[in-house]
């Protein structure tokens, strides 16, 4: 296979290679808001595109429906919109054992199934999240024969990458070195269509 390089990292990409991307929404927002940028989510596909024959975009995040209205709904519906395959549900609210009420939105599982069946099918995934949770997954989709490589930062303050996700991994992308590539022009919005990026406060426990 035909090697392409990339002007952020080292990391090989293949053209050939069929590739799939995982973004778990909190924590990619999270991670970019950590390094004081946002990100243009029409940049990240075509970047992508660019790095292999580019199969899903997958987008996974919780949603709070019974606001009346929910600052992140334009962006779940750009995205919709625009080459992106969304996996939302709805939270859950409960009272914890302080009686402070929390709202929980957990999109682990409905990730980790997506990108098992996914993983009959790509030689390449891009997991856009540092949640130590999803070791054990990426440690069964490599056992497949697909590489994984994860994408978050440690240059943050705490580092929002968990050590054991970061070592299972087959690469590793700070997503600071991404930033030129993805780095939303806030005076701009005509490249990204007219959405407000910002995330209710969602437990993930």
């Amino acid at each position: 296979m035909s090697k392409q390089k990339t002007k952020t990292t080292d990391i090989p990409f293949y053209s050939e290679e069929k590739l799939s991307l995982f973004i778990d929404g909190s924590n990619l927002y999270a991670a970019a808001k950590s390094l004081e940028f946002d990100i243009d989510y029409k940049l990240l596909l075509k970047w992508a595109s660019r790095q292999g024959r580019l199969v899903r975009a997958f987008y996974y995040t919780a949603l709070i429906e019974d606001q009346e209205y929910s600052p992140i709904r334009p962006l779940v519906d750009w995205l919709d919109y625009n080459g992106y395959t969304m996996v939302t549900k709805p939270t859950k609210e409960f009272v914890d054992s302080q009686g402070r009420r929390k709202i929980k939105g957990n999109m682990d599982i409905e990730l980790a199934i997506d990108m098992m069946e996914m993983a009959e099918h790509v030689d390449h995934i891009m997991l856009f999240s540092g949640d130590g949770d999803f070791r054990r997954l990426i440690e069964a989709v490599q056992r497949k024969g697909v590489r994984v490589t994860v994408v978050s930062t440690v240059r943050s303050q705490p580092p929002m990458v968990a050590d054991e996700l970061r070592r299972q991994a087959d690469h590793f992308l700070d997503l600071e070195d991404l930033s030129n590539e993805i780095m939303r022009n806030t005076g701009n919005f005509s490249t990204v269509g007219e959405y407000e990026e910002r995330q209710p406060a969602v437990g993930q426990s």
